[in-house]
């Protein structure tokens, strides 16, 4: 479910909404959701200091249930 409301949010902010990737996996210390983005829209992303990221941590934090999750943004050329 996070998963998925992540991934609506972003692809409501980039110009590739296609290339637009939400990988969930469970840690010890809670989820983490991958986002992978197109190259050109990582900087949309990740927001003017961070901001734009830092506010999807916080959505997504607040929308958690089963504890904390951790949100990572990566470009799609990354592995």
């Amino acid at each position: 479910m996070l998963a998925d409301a992540l991934e609506h949010l972003v692809r409501g902010i980039v110009d590739h909404p296609d290339d637009v990737r939400v990988s969930a996996v469970a840690l010890r210390r809670g989820e983490l959701l991958e986002v992978r983005v197109h190259p050109e829209d990582l900087g949309r992303v990740i927001g003017r200091s961070g901001r734009t990221a830092k506010a999807l941590r916080t959505v997504v934090g607040a929308l958690s249930t089963e504890g904390p999750v951790r949100v990572d943004v990566v470009d799609v050329d990354r592995r």
